[in-house]
């Protein structure tokens, strides 16, 4: 027997064997036909929608809820500010009084040193009649007689009233008619007409430094004196 004829019936038996267990798992498929009926078709019933359920509010509810009291959390509160310490009270010492007290003798305050005076000696814009007066009341005063002189110099003004210059001069009589304070007021009008003479505005103000010296205001005087130093 050769090889082939070996195989063969070998091959028929495994393919018998695959197709029997192929058979048993299918099902034949049903075969109508004959006196056997067939059965009715499946009959589908509609699913009806779910109910809708109304919901009330219930006779006893409290709208307004009762409040509630929460305590704060301990662990969370702010801690207490400490308790300030008291301080100590100090005695306080009597104040320390020398049994022997060594007298300090006082030194008498100087008097202050009246500042010379030197009348400024200027003949500047001055007319020929003004400079004519000008010069009788220098003669006047010269001559001892300031009265004189403070006559010339007011018939002066009447002619020229703007002119500074006339009016430094007559303040000028004035002081030495024993009159400060007629000669301060006199002053600062010159003083005031000067706008573009620093040197007359200068010899003004201390003209009314020397008139206040002699009114015994030192402090008037000093304050002039300074102002003076300005120009």
């Amino acid at each position: 027997m050769t090889i082939k004829q070996l195989f063969a019936p070998c091959t028929l038996i495994v393919l018998l064997t695959s197709c029997a267990g192929e058979y048993q798992n299918n099902y034949p498929a049903p075969v109508y036909g004959g006196d056997i009926p067939a059965p009715p078709p499946p009959v589908y019933k509609p699913i009806a929608p779910p109910p809708t359920v109304v919901t009330k509010p219930l006779k006893e509810f409290n709208p307004h809820a009762v409040p509630i009291e929460i305590t704060p959390d301990p662990v969370r509160q702010k801690p207490k500010p400490p308790r300030p310490i008291p301080e100590e009270k100090v005695e306080e010492l009597p104040p320390f009084v020398e049994e022997n007290p060594v007298p300090v003798p006082e030194v008498p305050a100087e008097p202050d040193t009246p500042v010379a005076f030197t009348p400024l000696e200027s003949n500047a814009h001055l007319s020929a009649p003004v400079n004519a007066l000008v010069l009788a009341a220098k003669q006047d005063t010269d001559r001892g007689n300031p009265e004189a002189a403070g006559v010339a110099l007011e018939r002066a003004i009447r002619i020229e009233p703007r002119n500074a210059t006339l009016y430094y001069k007559l303040a000028v009589a004035r002081l030495n008619q024993s009159q400060p304070r007629l000669a301060e007021d006199l002053a600062k009008k010159a003083a005031l007409l000067a706008s573009e003479d620093r040197e007359l505005k200068k010899h003004s103000w201390l003209l009314i430094a020397k008139a206040r010296e002699l009114l015994s205001n030192p402090e008037g005087a000093k304050a002039a004196r300074k102002k003076a130093e300005g120009f």
